[in-house]
């Protein structure tokens, strides 16, 4: 059964960082895992002067790029609406635990990411769903915290606190 938990937090807040050095972590005790990140600007994964990007680039609505290591599929939106986090979760192949990047407001339960030195405010309460704490400075509320560099603490945090994906409630999306 496939699981999910979030990573939030505020930019600058080593949300990226913490993911690297936690898969590893993750997968040496035996879990399959994959990652989804939301990004909130134009992005683009595909190289220019690559026949992909020349495809894309010329109105294919989906380009497909395969080989005996890796595909990939990109799919232009156009004026289509953003697809919604369970929308991009059901095209994702099924693993033990998917770690979400982002997506903060949506219902799965999330592990709050905060450093200090960035300067920007705790997001709970204002942010529900958070279950537990990743930080390098105790927060002003009574959850499960281990320290950012405790990897193996948040490794913890995120075995335990991670929900079955059929068990997501996702009407109960947050407006915060």
């Amino acid at each position: 059964m496939t699981r999910i938990i979030g990573l939030a937090g505020w930019s600058g807040a080593g949300k990226t960082s913490l993911i690297v050095k936690l898969l590893p972590c993750l997968m040496r005790r035996g879990l399959s895992v994959s990652t989804l990140k939301h990004a909130h600007h134009r992005f683009d994964v595909d190289v220019p002067g690559k026949d992909s990007y020349e495809h894309r680039r010329a109105g294919a609505r989906q380009v497909m790029v395969a080989s005996g290591l890796r595909w990939a599929l990109m799919t232009e939106l156009g004026t289509a609406p953003e697809p919604a986090l369970p929308e991009l979760l059901a095209r994702m192949d099924r693993v033990d635990l998917i770690l979400v990047e982002g997506f903060k407001r949506d219902a799965h339960p999330k592990i709050e990411v905060h450093r200090a030195a960035n300067g920007k405010p705790w997001m709970r309460p204002e942010m529900p769903g958070i279950v537990a704490v990743a930080s390098d400075t105790p927060p002003p509320y009574d959850l499960p915290r281990v320290d950012l560099d405790d990897i193996e603490g948040v490794a913890d945090l995120v075995t335990a606190h991670a929900a079955p994906l059929c068990a997501i409630r996702w009407d109960m999306r947050q407006e915060a």
